[in-house]
């Protein structure tokens, strides 16, 4: 279920508290090659599940990067913003990777808006966006994601 955020004074009281999760997403090796083409990362690590398996892992993992950029697919699944003229990813304070995410494995997100904070022409919040992998302990990425939300 999406938590509804309508405006700046809904922004300011939603500070420090934890907006929900997301779905459950399998990582198959299908969006593993298709990130490697994209970004040139071929690392048999990551598109050579045979040798994988003789790995470090035992297995195929998601890119680190791949990971982190599924918050972009598991957000709008989380919150949704509104009351604002545009939502600006700003940027991030701090990424971590304290888990890798095995081809096969499923991972969500949550989300905690940590902070909010006014500048000139609107908001600011940091978000901390863990995703998690189902059936472990450690999360795959935690992000500490910067966004401008513009009046």
């Amino acid at each position: 279920m999406t938590t509804l955020i309508d405006g700046p004074d809904a922004v300011r009281a939603a500070e420090r508290t934890h907006l929900g999760y997301s779905d459950w997403l399998k990582i198959e090796q299908d969006r593993v090659n298709m990130f490697a083409d994209a970004t040139g990362d071929h690392q048999w690590i990551h598109v050579d599940p045979e040798r994988a398996k003789d790995g470090p892992f035992g297995a195929a993992i998601a890119h680190g990067y791949l990971t982190m950029s599924l918050s972009n697919f598991f957000l709008p699944q989380i919150v949704e913003v509104q009351g604002f003229s545009a939502g600006i990813n700003y940027g991030v304070d701090k990424v971590r990777f304290p888990s890798p995410v095995k081809v096969g494995q499923s991972v969500r997100a949550g989300a905690e808006l940590v902070e909010v904070t006014e500048v000139k022409g609107g908001l600011q919040t940091l978000m901390r966006i863990t995703i998690e992998i189902e059936g472990e302990e450690r999360p795959a990425c935690v992000i500490d994601a910067i966004s401008r939300w513009l009046l």
